[in-house]
């Protein structure tokens, strides 16, 4: 909604003992014993973090695919879900601007570069109050909503529940907590980082920009947080 341009993240599903899982995977390719067997006695919480945290270190990521996660998002943009649907092996369900068809102004998310400025500000209001009527306009002269949405902007508020496992949440928080990445999409994605987080506090280390667990920026451009790679 206009105003509040920041995302709303939930998280709504993930599996329990979620280090167990990861820890069991992770022995089983190292031990004679049985899967089972290794859950059953997996207690000592230091013991399985050392395990995973050498395994995944080592490039051995198919142990952190065992465990899907699921989050409802809303209040961002079609910017930000257009970039989020980019990335693979994960399932979403989206609000359908084919099947829901807008009534009044339609909720939008104005970019802080453009909210700071007054003047602009008020324009680019203004042209979603424009671009709410002509829709109206479409639809009430009996336009089907899946044609009417060809004016909706980019700027257009949306919903999604997004699902993914552990390896791609890592991935994407590797790259789009990077201070390069778009503002919306890296508030988002922090924010489904600290819901996981609230809940799994050993993810911490895990789930930061590419530069802190490379030790190093390989971005064209970088923010100075980490020395660049050597050429």
């Amino acid at each position: 909604m206009e105003g509040n341009n920041k995302p709303v993240v939930h998280l709504i599903s993930r599996p329990d003992n979620m280090l167990k899982t990861v820890y069991t995977a992770a022995r089983t390719c190292y031990s004679a014993d049985m899967p089972i067997n290794i859950y059953n006695g997996a207690d000592d919480e230091e013991k399985m973090l050392k395990l995973i945290e050498r395994v995944v270190g080592s490039g051995h990521y198919s142990v952190i695919e065992h465990v899907q996660v699921s989050f409802a998002i809303s209040n961002v943009s079609r910017a930000c879900t257009h970039q989020l649907v980019r990335h693979r092996h994960m399932s979403f369900s989206q609000k359908s601007q084919r099947y829901v068809k807008e009534k009044g102004q339609f909720d939008y998310l104005i970019p802080p570069t453009i909210e700071r400025d007054e003047k602009l500000k008020a324009k680019f209001v203004d042209f979603m109050g424009e671009i709410s009527k002509l829709y109206c306009e479409f639809t009430e002269a009996g336009i089907p909503a899946e044609d009417a949405r060809a004016v909706l902007p980019n700027a257009a508020a949306t919903s999604i529940v997004a699902s993914l496992n552990l390896r791609e949440l890592i991935h994407i928080a590797n790259l789009r907590l990077c201070s390069r990445a778009q503002y919306e999409i890296r508030m988002m994605v922090k924010a489904m980082c600290d819901e996981l987080i609230k809940v799994e506090p050993w993810l911490k280390p895990y789930l930061v920009p590419k530069c802190e667990r490379l030790g190093y920026c390989d971005e064209d451009k970088s923010c100075g947080r980490k020395p660049k790679l050597a050429q």
